[in-house]
């Protein structure tokens, strides 16, 4: 089956980190996935939507809680990986949805973890690389960070960095400008 072009799904993770290396018997594992809708013909974003993860490898260390914001009672109430899952494909059609994500981490991680808990991937082969495709607009030599690319377009950032949703929702504004700029 053909991805659908009329909408773009565009994802965001945040998970479990350290500084430094994890710690013995944990994992670097999802507790939020960020998604949003990009509308290829009007260009509005819609569906901002924050799902929490359960982590059930690792726990929630502070440093990640600085970075995120996110606690362990943040998660206390999320789902389960495969819930989160069974979410993407049912609610967003996600098998048959063009996706992106700001980078190859988010797409690598699902595939590593997917893997690791047993469970089939959720999406499809079409995945944009927001991070690639700002880069070769700008005509930048190397990759720069979300919030590198919303200051050199001159673009807002919305709501907190490093959280899910809003990174989502910055990320369908940084492929709307790139999908305007290509238009025009």
């Amino acid at each position: 089956m053909r991805a659908a072009l009329s909408k773009i799904l565009v994802v965001d993770l945040e998970c479990t980190c350290w500084e430094g290396k994890p710690p013995a018997g944990q994992e670097s594992e999802i507790i939020e996935i960020g998604v949003c809708l990009l509308d290829t013909v009007t260009l509005e974003r819609s569906a901002k939507r924050s799902i929490m993860v359960k982590p059930i490898r690792s726990e929630i260390s502070a440093f990640c809680t600085s970075l995120t914001t996110i606690t362990p009672e943040d998660v206390q109430d999320g789902v389960s990986f495969e819930e989160a899952l069974r979410i993407l494909t049912t609610d967003y059609n996600s098998k048959n949805q063009v996706w992106a994500s700001f980078g190859d981490y988010d797409r690598k991680q699902f595939d590593r973890q997917c893997r690791s808990f047993g469970l089939k991937y959720p999406f499809g082969d079409t995945h944009l690389n927001v991070k690639t495709m700002a880069g070769l607009m700008l005509g930048l030599n190397y990759a720069i960070g979300m919030e590198g690319i919303l200051e050199k377009l001159n673009l807002p950032l919305e709501g907190t960095h490093h959280r899910g949703a809003d990174d989502a929702w910055n990320i369908a504004l940084i492929l709307k400008y790139i999908i305007q700029k290509w238009r025009n």
